[in-house]
């Protein structure tokens, strides 16, 4: 596929991941992209896109929307800039069908979910697979495009009220220079089969209390019950900043803490990339394809013969998660928080 495929000028699409940890994953491809196309007008779109903001990987940064109606009217105005090229981090067939709505003359994606008809430009998905950031690289570089750097890094802007926001938001926790922050992230988007059991959380804060750290649960509107019960379990209230850690105060809030304990999820990635040590947890998911990538990224596997087996709900008895004990992840937590 030539170099020239990708165009140096004019108006580029970038349909961004749909999850939080990929759009994150992604930085690395968008950064190549930026570099390769200085005169071009990069406009990304996805989910997470407002969340860029700062990173310099784009011109403009268009939020997806969930409601067909509004889908249509984001089509009529990309279509109205005439865009030249549009690039798929995505892998289904309603983005590349998106993509040929918006008007884009080259369409670059993977050749998966029957799509191949919609794109211009169809790329063999790699077998065996990669990381997914090789995977976004390498997507990019089919077009001609290097993506030299290989871990994500993110950039804190200079924010005066979202940095006083987390303050206080901390200093409500009891967290101080004396008692370090840690961060455990109960939830788990992509299904409960990812989710650690409430009673493993709630060992791992008494442990991390017994040691003069000061644990804080994480997590979004649907982990306040889990919230309540890791509570209950450990027997004592956890400060817990549960539905209080939005999107706008996300990467400041991580990048304060000491350590981030999660399962395969998307805060693991963004906390990774503003350079928080991360413990990770795996059963379902391979984590050699999805494990945060950073010198300070430490991943705990469950075992069990049916891992990974990539459901979203476990049909038996969470058996990978199960295998994974406080004390282990205690102890690698101990170890990412020395280094």
């Amino acid at each position: 596929m030539p170099d020239a495929m990708m165009p140096a000028t004019g108006v580029v699409l970038v349909r961004l991941p749909n999850w939080l940890g990929d759009t994150v994953m992604a930085l690395p491809a968008l950064q190549g992209l930026r570099a390769a196309c200085p005169g071009a007008c990069v406009v990304a779109v996805g989910r997470w896109a407002p969340l860029l903001a700062g990173q310099g990987v784009a011109d403009a940064l268009v939020p997806y929307p969930l409601k067909v109606r509004n889908r249509r009217q984001l089509a009529a105005s990309l279509r109205a800039m005439r865009p030249d090229g549009a690039i798929l981090l995505t892998n289904s067939f309603e983005s590349a069908l998106a993509a040929r709505l918006w008007g884009a003359r080259m369409r670059l994606g993977y050749d998966t979910d029957l799509r191949r008809v919609l794109l211009t430009h169809a790329v063999p998905p790699p077998s065996p697979r990669l990381h997914q950031i090789d995977e976004y690289r390498g997507l990019l570089e089919a077009a001609g495009v290097a993506s030299p750097v290989t871990v994500p890094a993110w950039r804190l802007r200079e924010n005066a009220a979202s940095g006083a926001a987390v303050s206080a938001l901390l200093d409500e926790c009891g967290a101080s220079r004396e008692a370090r922050a840690v961060g455990l992230h109960l939830g788990a988007s992509f299904g409960s089969s990812k989710q650690w059991p409430a009673a493993s959380f709630a060992e791992v804060a008494s442990r991390l209390r017994e040691r003069g750290l000061r644990p804080i649960l994480l997590g979004s509107p649907a982990d306040v019950e889990m919230a309540t019960a890791v509570s209950a379990s450990a027997g004592w209230a956890i400060p817990s900043l549960v539905a209080r850690d939005g999107p706008e105060l996300l990467p400041r809030l991580l990048a304060r803490l000491a350590c981030l304990l999660s399962s395969d999820t998307g805060l693991a990635h963004l906390a990774a990339a503003v350079g928080t040590p991360t413990v990770t947890l795996f059963g379902p998911t391979d984590s050699r394809l999805t494990a945060p990538r950073s010198h300070a990224a430490r991943r705990v596997v469950g075992r069990a013969p049916c891992a990974p087996c990539f459901l979203p709900r476990c049909p038996i008895d969470h058996v990978c998660m199960r295998d994974i004990t406080a004390a282990a992840v205690t102890e690698i937590m101990e170890e990412a928080l020395a280094a």
